[in-house]
């Protein structure tokens, strides 16, 4: 069985609305040093194990359904979990 949290995030060139209001908020409570914000998704998958490869599922689930790759990139980490 696998562990797979996928990270997504709003491509560097996309424009973040909440990121910028959350930025604003943190500078009106005196968080000065923070210079940016970007907010994003995080997943959790538990995937049973397959014939097919790991990363070839996360991929397509990723470009399928997970991301928009138009304007969100995404990473992924595979943990191999061993059943108890």
């Amino acid at each position: 069985m696998y562990k797979v949290k996928v990270y997504v995030t709003l491509r560097e060139s996309v424009l973040d609305p909440q990121g910028s209001a959350v930025k604003k908020s943190l500078h009106s409570m005196e968080y000065t040093e923070v210079s940016d914000v970007r907010i994003g998704k995080y997943m959790e998958l538990m995937i049973e194990d397959s014939t097919r490869d790991i990363d070839t599922i996360v991929k397509e689930m990723c470009e399928r359904l997970l991301a928009n790759v138009v304007i969100e990139d995404y990473r992924y980490e595979v943990e191999e979990v061993v059943a108890q």
